[in-house]
C-alpha cells in the first residue's frame, strides 16, 4: 500500500537531509580550492578541458589547481601529482585519470579522505572507500558508435569491400577500447572491413610514423583515428597526394580537426562538448562542497559532425579559443 507522509513528516526528512549535507561538508570563509589533473595537454581536447574549468572556476570564485601528467604510460607521474594536490590541502579533486582502475585500491593512500570527481574517463574506486562523489563524461562506446553508424551508412552490406585502418590511441587507457567496441558493433552489418590496427600514445610523432606505414599501403579507404592521428594524417595525405583517395575520421573533436572540417579535410568527427565537460566538473565539486544539490553522473549530449553540419553553438561548447594557451593555476 503506498503511504502518504504528512507536511511535517516531510519537513522532519529534509532537515535530516540538510544535517547529513552539512555534517560532511565544512563552511568555506576563504576561496575554496580545486585541484584539476589531465592526462595530458598533447593534444586541443584537454586544453579544452582545461579552458571551460577556468571558465567556471572564476565564475564560482574558485582557486583552481592544475596538473598534468604528459600522457597515459605516466602512471607514476600522476600519482605523484595526486599526493601534491593533498598537500596543498585541496577541498577536492578533479580527476582526468590515466587509469580506470589504476585508483582502485589506493587512492585513500595518495590523498587522505579527499573528494575525488571523475572527469571524461572513467574512474573506479574501492566503494568502501566512499570517495568517489561524482562523475562527469559520456560513455565512449557511443563516441564509437557513431563514427561506426556514420560509416556503416555510406557503405552497408552487399555496396562493396572498403578497409579501414585504425589509429586510436594507447590500447588500455582513456576511452580507446570503448570507441573500438563501439565502432566494430556499428559496421559488424556493412561492407567495412578493418585491415590494420596500429596502438600507441597520443604522441604526434608515433602517430605521424602510423600513418605514413598506413598510406604505403595501396587497399586503405579511410584512416579512422584519434585527433593527433587525424591531424598528422591531414598533411601527411597532402604530402604523399592521397588527399583525395584516403577518407579522415576522427572519434572525437580538437582545434585541428575541426579546421579540417572546415576545409573537408576530416569526414565526420563527434563531440563530446570538451569546453561543457569542464564547466561541468568544477560546478559539480563546488556544488558538493557547499551541500548544494547536484547530480552524481552528467554527461553533455554527444554530437555528430561533418563539414556540412558545424553548429557554432556546439563548437563553442567544444572548443577553447584559439589564442588560449593552458592555465595551472586561478587564484580568487
Amino acid at each position: 500500500m503506498l503511504r502518504v507522509l504528512t507536511t511535517k513528516q516531510i519537513s522532519s526528512i529534509m532537515l535530516l537531509y540538510a544535517l547529513v549535507c552539512s555534517s560532511s561538508v565544512l563552511p568555506f570563509d576563504k576561496p575554496i580550492k580545486i585541484c584539476a589533473l589531465y592526462p595530458h595537454l598533447k593534444d586541443s581536447y584537454w586544453l579544452s578541458v582545461n579552458y571551460g574549468m577556468v571558465n567556471e572556476a572564476n565564475k564560482l570564485g574558485v582557486e583552481l589547481k592544475v596538473f598534468e601528467a604528459g600522457g597515459y604510460p605516466n602512471k607514476q607521474k600522476q600519482q605523484a601529482q595526486l599526493k601534491k594536490c593533498h598537500e596543498w590541502q585541496a577541498d577536492a579533486i578533479i580527476l582526468g585519470t590515466v587509469s580506470p582502475t589504476g585508483y582502485l585500491k589506493n587512492m585513500n593512500q595518495l590523498v587522505g579522505n579527499t573528494p575525488i570527481f571523475a572527469t571524461v574517463n572513467a574512474l573506479t574506486l574501492d566503494p568502501s572507500s566512499q570517495q568517489l562523489k561524482g562523475q562527469v563524461g559520456v560513455d565512449w562506446y557511443w563516441m564509437g558508435y557513431y563514427v561506426g553508424e556514420y560509416l556503416k551508412g555510406k557503405h552497408p552490406k552487399g555496396s562493396g569491400q572498403v578497409n579501414i585502418a585504425l589509429l586510436l590511441g594507447p590500447i588500455a587507457s582513456g576511452g580507446t577500447e570503448p570507441v573500438m567496441k563501439g565502432l566494430l558493433d556499428a559496421v559488424e552489418y556493412s561492407d567495412i572491413h578493418v585491415v590494420q590496427s596500429y596502438w600507441a600514445d597520443n604522441d604526434k610523432e608515433l602517430q605521424r610514423n602510423f600513418v605514413q606505414r598506413v598510406i604505403e599501403r595501396n587497399d586503405i579507404s579511410y584512416i579512422v583515428g584519434s585527433a593527433v592521428a587525424i591531424e598528422a594524417a591531414i598533411s601527411e595525405l597532402r604530402t604523399a597526394n592521397k588527399t583525395e583517395t584516403i577518407g579522415l575520421i576522427a572519434t572525437y573533436l580538437s582545434h585541428g580537426v575541426y579546421r579540417g572540417l572546415l576545409r573537408k579535410r576530416v569526414e565526420f568527427a563527434p563531440t563530446d562538448k570538451m569546453v561543457q565537460q569542464g564547466s561541468m566538473s568544477v560546478r559539480q565539486a563546488v556544488n558538493y562542497l557547499k551541500g548544494q544539490p547536484y547530480q552524481l553522473k552528467q554527461m553533455p549530449v554527444i554530437e555528430p559532425l561533418t563539414p556540412e553540419n558545424l553548429d557554432p553553438t556546439v563548437i563553442l561548447q567544444s572548443l577553447s579559443p584559439s589564442e588560449y594557451r593552458p592555465t595551472f593555476h586561478v587564484t580568487n
